[in-house]
């Protein structure tokens, strides 16, 4: 009881924290970034350590240096302001030390060793970078300076991305962890199961369904497995569908999540802040390319339907108008307030969020059969805090990981050396340099998360696609997609592992099924780049719905091509036909 009473208090205090920083005003960057860390590193080393006595107790010691090195940042802010990010003394340096450590351990317990060794090694090339020869050395930096620009200046763990993380990020997050611990989650089952459960393949197209309206608001595509499979892949297993089949449909449509607005897995909005371009601009740059993608998932089940005779779920099995009605305002009322407050009001995304969390707490005081218990009550609102809070804390722990190889790249000048290899080695060529930048998302997709992968390939790559030509969303969203690609590619697809394991199958199986199921994620960036009307819903509506249509049909006839075609000859046929509707624009115009 007192543990939980604990835990209780502290996913608390860190969610009132962050949505006190709406209502409050300015604060300095170096008072809410490092009370954004102090806060999140006990859910990392204490309240989520394993059960190893060392493990425990280096927990304890890491998070207590770590929270009084936040601390001392956010009391002496003022004054390290006028040290221009130089370190004055040993102290100092300790304290540096002490944070870039505590990030890197944080980073390696949320997420394992890969992201923390790529920061690793980037502050291995700013310490000892000088002594490498050639142009992708570098002329040095003294250690006080170096260390301090990382960890008392605004250009290391307290960068922008931090800020993203602190003041946007963690608002959403704590939204999407209030509508779960509710009736939201069950009623987009119900809309799902209602709109699609009679048709062919319901269960599948419930899952499809379910899943772009929980990753809308989840934006992980694990999350979104183990919520949404937890009780599609059952149904779809009762309904006779091959596991490998039913456990492909979950990995694709909630890798999906990612990629829908508003959330992308937080990638918006480092987007805005990378791109300097307004949130909903990248929300209707972003809408037309994940329906696309699950429209090609649909025509993909549609295939998989008539081949193997996958019937609809049993009337008996699909909820009642009256609940469905019911819980849909679940997650309608929230999200009314949100577009309100954004569209209508004209607020803040993360002001609009936080009337929309608002709404959705009071809704945690009833239930899908509109009675009222304060017991229950109590155990929603508890798990809506502590979700909220785990959540928020390891997204911290993976953007300030990020941030020290972003801020390494900045110091030493690397991501210009990378940038003129890659326009070297493409020949100065576009889509040379695009197949490079895929391969290097794809590489890193595979061992650190989607927005991390993204985060250091655009700041690598991003310079290089934008002087070949591409405007910055389009070279962003491009980048963004391909990092998601390790979500179902092997041999390292995150969504692939927990929808097999959840349903006994073999894994490699489910991955080459989601592959063909997934082809969208595949081509859909390639075809922004071919179509740039694509991306342009706010500016040229009438050509994009166009490429819409055109790059839809392309799609349509790759799923069916390599799914349902009888012959080689045919799947050739149709794939190769899909390319060229898809790329016709491209060919027009060269």
């Amino acid at each position: 009881m007192t543990r939980r009473l604990i835990l209780l208090a502290f996913a608390a205090t860190l969610v009132v924290f962050h949505l006190g920083l709406i209502f409050s005003g300015l604060v300095p960057n170096l008072v809410s970034r490092p009370l954004h860390l102090a806060l999140a590193l006990p859910w990392i080393f204490v309240f989520g350590a394993s059960t190893g006595l060392i493990s425990r107790c280096s927990g304890y010691v890491i998070a207590a240096l770590g929270i009084a090195a936040s601390l001392w940042v956010a009391l002496n802010h003022s004054s390290l302001v006028d040290q221009y990010g130089f370190l004055e003394n040993d102290f100092q340096i300790g304290i540096a030390v002490v944070l870039l450590l505590s990030v890197l351990e944080a980073a390696r317990r949320a997420i394992n060793w890969p992201l923390p060794l790529v920061a690793l090694l980037a502050l291995a090339y700013g310490l000892y970078g000088q002594y490498i020869p050639g142009e992708f050395g570098h002329s040095g930096t003294p250690i006080a300076s170096f260390l301090g620009t990382l960890t008392i200046a605004e250009g290391g763990i307290w960068g922008s991305l931090t800020g993203v993380s602190v003041s946007v990020v963690a608002i959403f997050v704590i939204f999407g962890a209030v509508l779960n611990a509710g009736e939201a989650g069950q009623g987009f089952m119900n809309v799902a199961a209602t709109a699609a459960g009679k048709l062919n393949g319901g269960a599948a197209k419930v899952s499809v369904l379910s899943s772009a309206l929980f990753g809308s608001i989840s934006g992980s595509a694990s999350a979104n497995v183990a919520s949404t499979g937890a009780i599609t892949l059952p149904a779809m297993t009762r309904l006779g569908y091959p596991k490998r089949l039913a456990a492909a449909v979950e990995a694709v449509a909630s890798s999906g999540g990612q990629i829908m607005p508003p959330l992308m897995g937080a990638g918006a909005f480092v987007m805005v802040e990378l791109t300097g371009v307004p949130y909903t601009a990248i929300m209707a740059a972003a809408i037309l390319p994940a329906l696309l993608y699950f429209v090609a998932v649909w025509i993909g089940i549609n295939a998989y339907a008539s081949k193997l005779e996958l019937k609809g779920i049993d009337p008996a099995d699909r909820p009642s108008p009256k609940a469905t009605l019911i819980t849909t305002a679940f997650f309608l009322v929230p999200f009314s307030v949100l577009l309100w407050g954004m569209f209508g009001a004209g607020y803040t995304p993360q002001y609009a969020a936080c009337l929309a969390i608002l709404a959705g707490f009071l809704l945690l005081f009833t239930n899908a059969s509109l009675s009222f218990s304060l017991k229950d009550s109590f155990v929603r609102i508890e798990a809506a805090l502590i979700n909220a809070a785990r959540q928020v804390s390891m997204i911290a722990a993976i953007i300030l990981c990020a941030s020290i190889i972003i801020g390494v790249l900045s110091i030493t000048g690397l991501g210009v050396k990378i940038t003129s290899l890659i326009l070297s080695a493409s020949g100065g060529l576009l889509w040379p340099s695009l197949f490079l930048t895929a391969l290097a998302c794809l590489i890193l997709g595979m061992e650190v998360p989607t927005t991390a992968a993204y985060v250091i390939c655009i700041s690598v790559a991003g310079p290089a696609l934008t002087q070949l030509g591409l405007e910055p969303l389009q070279a962003h969203l491009f980048v963004f997609w391909f990092a998601l690609l390790s979500t179902i590619t092997p041999p390292v697809c995150g969504a692939v592992f927990i929808a097999a394991g959840m349903i006994n199958e073999n894994w490699l199986k489910v991955a080459l099924t989601a592959m063909a199921l997934g082809i969208g994620l595949y081509i859909i960036p390639l075809g922004m780049i071919a179509n740039p009307d694509l991306i342009g819903l706010s500016e040229r509506p009438i050509a994009a719905l166009i490429a819409f249509v055109q790059v839809g049909l392309g799609l349509g006839c790759i799923s069916y091509g390599l799914i349902a075609a009888g012959s080689w000859t045919r799947k050739a046929a149709l794939v190769v036909g899909g390319l060229g509707i898809i790329f016709i624009r491209l060919a027009l115009t060269h």
